[in-house]
């Protein structure tokens, strides 16, 4: 759960979409019901986002008035998936997820053409979109445990025209603030194992100091195909699960 925590927080931290993204399929291996593994999942999110976004601070990379309003917006979706992720069976979780990493598989993939260090003059209509955005975000995080990030980052990059080196940072933390908000909920609830959280957070603690750190260092296009290539791996093994599920 150490090392599981270790990754997740560095890919996390330096591609900006929450480790959840990693965390939360081992959960689903070893066969946890979807309340539990998205409730323990957001748990290890919160204190990894919250030491890159500490590093990230310091870089002062972080554009706060942008990622508390969208962390604003999320946090309602947060409470909503937290209540939602009782009701989902383990197949439908399996399925849904597979998808959602497909889909973060190839966005990642895709090289950014944002290369100016600044952000561009932001329109209302953008950001009332942004907004709206940042609700769904903020379900997905909760019910699937994984943070937000994989709808910030695109939102971040594509819609509000902010390059990577920023993006990646402001959406962490607008996954540390929705990942508090969904953890406190999924609490209340008692959803989650707090065993596995507290080894899992370990792991992701260290790990988004390392990723803030070394983000300057590693190749962004190494990092993507990497991640491209598990979370692909990730998603196939997820699918031929649900198909090959024993009948009943």
């Amino acid at each position: 759960m150490i090392i599981i925590g270790l990754a997740a927080g560095i890919f996390g931290s330096i591609v900006g979409v929450g480790g959840g993204i990693i965390i939360t399929p081992a959960l689903t291996f070893l066969g946890f019901p979807p309340a539990q593994i998205a409730s323990t999942s957001l748990i290890a999110v919160t204190f990894a986002s919250s030491s890159s976004t500490m590093a990230y601070a310091r870089q002062k990379r972080i554009q706060y008035q942008i990622g508390i309003k969208i962390a604003a917006s999320a946090i309602p979706g947060a409470i909503v998936g937290a209540y939602l992720s009782s009701y989902l069976a383990l197949d439908a979780f399996k399925i849904i997820f597979a998808i959602i990493l497909l889909i973060t598989g190839i966005y990642i993939i895709q090289p950014s053409s944002i290369k100016e260090d600044r952000v561009k003059k932001i329109s209302r209509a953008s950001m009332l979109f942004t907004y709206a955005i940042g609700f769904v975000a903020g379900t997905v995080s909760s019910l699937f445990g994984i943070g937000g990030g994989i709808v910030f980052v695109p939102v971040l990059v594509v819609i509000l025209r902010m390059p990577m080196f920023k993006a990646s940072p402001t959406s962490q933390l607008a996954v540390f603030i929705t990942s508090v908000a969904g953890s406190i909920t999924h609490s209340v609830l008692a959803h989650p194992d707090y065993t596995l959280a507290v080894f899992l957070s370990a792991g992701a603690t260290i790990g988004g100091q390392i990723g803030a750190k070394i983000s300057y260092r590693v190749k962004e296009s190494l990092l993507r195909k990497v991640l491209f290539i598990s979370l692909f791996l990730v998603a196939a093994r997820l699918i031929f699960d649900f198909i090959h599920k024993p009948s009943s």
